[in-house]
């Protein structure tokens, strides 16, 4: 991957409906150019999916908040996982270190759902210790394009 290829993927992170005739006047390349670097990244997997980021409250999930997961044992990692990935309002698991295992990031409608997830959560086997962090604003969100060094 070189700076043309750098300079396409932050052309796509800020906007994936871009044309390839829009990224190659941008980067200052010919489209036919643009499109085979894009099947490339695709093919290579650098390129995982085409999204659409929502406006969390327009679509009426009014909470957003952070929960801290910490594990009794590596042996219940997959049980909670199973879990978290059926759940559709919890929109990221981070796996840590420290004294937490596990970062989620929930979004839903009201408290009253946070705390049905909330109970959901603490009753999965093996879950020792949980914190809650409500989110009072985003400032800044989305995915950093490597730069070369």
């Amino acid at each position: 991957m070189d700076s043309m290829d750098r300079s396409i993927l932050k052309c796509l992170s800020d906007n994936s409906r871009r044309s390839a005739t829009e990224i190659s006047q941008t980067v200052h390349l010919s489209v036919a150019a643009v499109i085979e670097r894009i099947r490339k990244l695709e093919r290579n997997g650098i390129i995982r999916q085409y999204t659409v980021v929502l406006d969390q409250h327009k679509i009426g999930n009014d909470v957003t908040a952070l929960m801290e997961v910490a594990l009794e044992h590596p042996r219940f990692y997959d049980g909670f996982t199973e879990v978290v990935n059926a759940d559709p309002s919890i929109v990221a698991c981070d796996y840590l270190t420290g004294d937490y295992d596990f970062m989620l990031r929930i979004q839903t409608k009201s408290s009253e759902s946070l705390e049905q997830i909330h109970r959901v959560i603490k009753n999965i086997q093996g879950v020792s210790a949980t914190k809650t962090y409500f989110v009072l604003k985003e400032i800044k969100s989305g995915a950093p394009v490597a730069e070369d060094v």
